[in-house]
């Protein structure tokens, strides 16, 4: 596996912890999380981890760790980009696992202990309608995407397509980032915090539009 650090960084030096721990000091602390991924052996790694640990239940601010390190390495911009997304595709195969499989067991526990009751029949409601649109637009909204995962799989919803729909709206929201740090460099982070209500809101509109003309139906 190719080395990911910067130069200069060696493995004795290694300034990253285990995944759980850099989980929880993304909050207190993001900046100073991305600055170690920058500069460990096991950035992508780990990014793909914490990834996968939003995508299903840990809270993490991944977008304020996410851009400065992209822009700490935009020499693997995209690669950064790919990475995080492919650890939020496989949290939410587990999502749709639990859904699927356990949803009268785990799944029911999970949805009362974070209070998703409203959003669940709500998102249910949706998902009947509009189906494969209906995770696009979750997908890159402030909705728990976990609610989507659990809901696609107690609905048996063609695991594929919902594959290729977190694909989409979450390839959206990760290439997009990369492409803001790409276009803006050091001032992409202030761009981010400026402008990312009122991108969520253009992107959620489109898909909205496309629901309503009926263009994409499954």
């Amino acid at each position: 596996m190719q080395d990911d650090r910067q130069p200069g960084a060696t493995a004795e030096t290694d300034p990253c912890a285990d995944p759980w721990t850099e989980a929880r000091e993304a909050h207190r602390h993001p900046r100073t999380v991305a600055r170690r991924l920058a500069h460990s052996r096991r950035g992508l790694w780990l990014i793909g981890v914490m990834s996968f640990l939003e995508s299903i239940i840990v809270p993490i601010p991944l977008e304020v760790v996410l851009i400065p390190y992209m822009m700490a390495r935009r020499d693997i911009l995209w690669r950064i980009a790919a990475v995080v997304l492919l650890g939020c595709v496989i949290g939410a195969l587990l999502g749709y696992g639990v859904g699927y499989f356990v949803f009268d067991t785990l799944g029911v526990r999970l949805v009362e202990w974070a209070g998703w009751q409203e959003q669940f029949d709500t998102t249910r409601t949706w998902f009947e309608k509009h189906g494969f649109l209906a995770v696009l637009a979750i997908g890159v909204t402030p909705v728990p995407f976990q609610v989507a995962m659990l809901v696609a799989g107690v609905m048996k919803y063609p695991v594929y397509l919902f594959v290729a729909a977190a694909l989409i709206a979450r390839g959206i929201r990760y290439f997009g980032l990369a492409l803001l740090v790409h276009v803006f460099g050091d001032r992409a982070m202030e761009m981010w915090n400026r402008h990312k209500k009122s991108t969520v809101a253009t992107i959620t509109a489109v898909l909205v539009v496309a629901i309503v003309l009926n263009v994409w139906v499954f």
